[in-house]
Protein backbone atom coordinates (compact mmCIF):
# COMPACT_ATOMS: atom_id res chain seq x y z
CA UNK A 1 0.00 0.00 0.00
CA UNK A 2 1.22 3.57 -0.98
CA UNK A 3 -0.46 7.01 -1.00
CA UNK A 4 0.12 8.89 -4.25
CA UNK A 5 -0.15 12.37 -5.62
CA UNK A 6 -2.26 13.69 -7.93
CA UNK A 7 0.86 13.74 -10.35
CA UNK A 8 1.14 10.04 -10.04
CA UNK A 9 -2.21 9.58 -11.26
CA UNK A 10 -2.44 12.11 -13.69
CA UNK A 11 1.22 10.41 -15.50
CA UNK A 12 -0.83 6.86 -14.61
CA UNK A 13 -3.86 8.04 -16.72
CA UNK A 14 -2.24 10.71 -19.82
CA UNK A 15 0.09 9.46 -21.73
CA UNK A 16 3.50 11.27 -21.53
CA UNK A 17 7.20 11.13 -20.08
CA UNK A 18 6.29 9.60 -17.12
CA UNK A 19 3.42 7.24 -18.11
CA UNK A 20 6.09 4.11 -17.56
CA UNK A 21 6.85 5.01 -14.85
CA UNK A 22 3.34 5.46 -12.71
CA UNK A 23 2.39 1.88 -14.51
CA UNK A 24 5.05 0.18 -13.68
CA UNK A 25 4.51 1.27 -9.71
CA UNK A 26 0.97 0.01 -10.25
CA UNK A 27 2.14 -3.41 -11.02
CA UNK A 28 4.65 -3.01 -8.43
CA UNK A 29 2.25 -1.65 -5.74
CA UNK A 30 -1.38 -1.23 -6.94
CA UNK A 31 -2.94 -0.50 -3.83
CA UNK A 32 -3.13 2.87 -4.27
CA UNK A 33 -4.50 5.24 -1.59
CA UNK A 34 -5.22 8.97 -1.93
CA UNK A 35 -7.42 11.97 0.10
CA UNK A 36 -10.99 12.95 -1.40
CA UNK A 37 -8.88 16.25 -2.96
CA UNK A 38 -7.24 14.32 -5.68
CA UNK A 39 -10.85 14.22 -7.81
CA UNK A 40 -10.20 18.25 -7.69
CA UNK A 41 -6.62 18.60 -8.96
CA UNK A 42 -7.46 15.85 -11.23
CA UNK A 43 -10.31 17.36 -13.07
CA UNK A 44 -7.97 20.68 -12.91
CA UNK A 45 -5.21 19.30 -14.37
CA UNK A 46 -7.30 17.28 -17.70
CA UNK A 47 -9.45 20.46 -17.58
CA UNK A 48 -6.03 22.33 -18.34
CA UNK A 49 -5.02 20.20 -21.13
CA UNK A 50 -8.41 20.49 -22.85
CA UNK A 51 -8.17 24.11 -22.54
CA UNK A 52 -4.74 24.30 -23.84
CA UNK A 53 -6.11 21.99 -26.91
CA UNK A 54 -3.87 19.20 -25.86
CA UNK A 55 -6.84 16.63 -24.88
CA UNK A 56 -9.99 16.28 -26.14
CA UNK A 57 -13.15 16.92 -23.91
CA UNK A 58 -14.68 13.64 -24.65
CA UNK A 59 -11.09 11.80 -23.61
CA UNK A 60 -10.97 14.22 -20.18
CA UNK A 61 -14.03 12.82 -19.44
CA UNK A 62 -13.06 9.06 -20.21
CA UNK A 63 -10.04 9.50 -18.49
CA UNK A 64 -11.56 10.78 -15.36
CA UNK A 65 -14.12 8.20 -15.16
CA UNK A 66 -11.34 5.23 -15.43
CA UNK A 67 -9.73 7.20 -12.59
CA UNK A 68 -12.40 7.33 -10.76
CA UNK A 69 -13.34 4.02 -10.77
CA UNK A 70 -9.48 2.63 -10.46
CA UNK A 71 -9.84 4.98 -7.13
CA UNK A 72 -13.17 4.68 -5.50
CA UNK A 73 -11.45 1.90 -2.84
CA UNK A 74 -8.64 3.94 -2.72
CA UNK A 75 -10.03 7.10 -1.33
CA UNK A 76 -9.50 8.00 2.54
CA UNK A 77 -10.45 10.68 4.44
CA UNK A 78 -7.83 13.19 6.46
CA UNK A 79 -7.83 14.69 9.72
CA UNK A 80 -7.66 18.69 8.95
CA UNK A 81 -5.93 19.00 12.35
CA UNK A 82 -3.20 17.17 11.11
CA UNK A 83 -2.78 18.76 7.65
CA UNK A 84 -3.00 22.02 9.72
CA UNK A 85 -0.42 21.22 11.55
CA UNK A 86 2.22 19.71 8.96
CA UNK A 87 1.34 22.98 6.38
CA UNK A 88 2.40 25.01 9.42
CA UNK A 89 5.14 23.42 10.33
CA UNK A 90 6.99 22.43 6.52
CA UNK A 91 5.65 25.45 4.98
CA UNK A 92 3.74 23.19 2.45
CA UNK A 93 0.81 23.93 1.43
CA UNK A 94 -2.24 22.31 2.95
CA UNK A 95 -3.14 20.81 -0.42
CA UNK A 96 -0.13 18.66 -0.33
CA UNK A 97 -0.29 18.23 3.25
CA UNK A 98 -3.37 16.02 2.36
CA UNK A 99 -1.48 13.41 1.11
CA UNK A 100 1.42 13.92 3.95
CA UNK A 101 -0.96 13.47 6.42
CA UNK A 102 -3.12 10.34 4.63
CA UNK A 103 0.45 8.47 4.60
CA UNK A 104 1.58 9.10 8.02
CA UNK A 105 -2.04 7.96 9.22
CA UNK A 106 -1.60 4.68 7.09
CA UNK A 107 2.04 4.37 7.93
CA UNK A 108 3.01 4.45 4.32
CA UNK A 109 5.29 6.12 1.87
CA UNK A 110 3.72 9.07 -0.52
CA UNK A 111 4.71 8.58 -4.19
CA UNK A 112 4.95 12.08 -5.89
CA UNK A 113 7.17 14.07 -8.59
CA UNK A 114 7.52 17.35 -6.50
CA UNK A 115 10.94 17.42 -5.18
CA UNK A 116 9.98 20.13 -2.79
CA UNK A 117 7.99 18.14 -0.77
CA UNK A 118 10.39 15.13 -0.59
CA UNK A 119 12.86 17.86 0.48
CA UNK A 120 10.08 18.73 2.89
CA UNK A 121 9.30 14.94 4.20
CA UNK A 122 12.08 13.16 3.45
CA UNK A 123 10.98 10.37 6.08
CA UNK A 124 7.18 10.24 4.60
CA UNK A 125 7.19 11.22 0.81
CA UNK A 126 9.98 9.80 -2.07
CA UNK A 127 10.15 10.60 -5.80
CA UNK A 128 8.43 7.89 -8.08
CA UNK A 129 11.45 7.91 -10.23
CA UNK A 130 12.82 6.78 -7.01
CA UNK A 131 10.41 4.21 -6.19
CA UNK A 132 10.64 2.90 -9.41
CA UNK A 133 14.22 2.56 -9.95
CA UNK A 134 14.63 0.83 -6.02
CA UNK A 135 12.28 -1.77 -7.02
CA UNK A 136 14.36 -3.26 -9.91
Amino acid sequence: MIVVDTNVLAYFWVPGEFTEAARRLATLDGDWKVPPLWRSEFRNVLATLVRNGRMKEGTAIDIVRAAENQMVEGECAVDSEAILRLAASSGASAYDCEFVALATDLDVALVTSDQKLVRAFPGRARLLADSVREAR
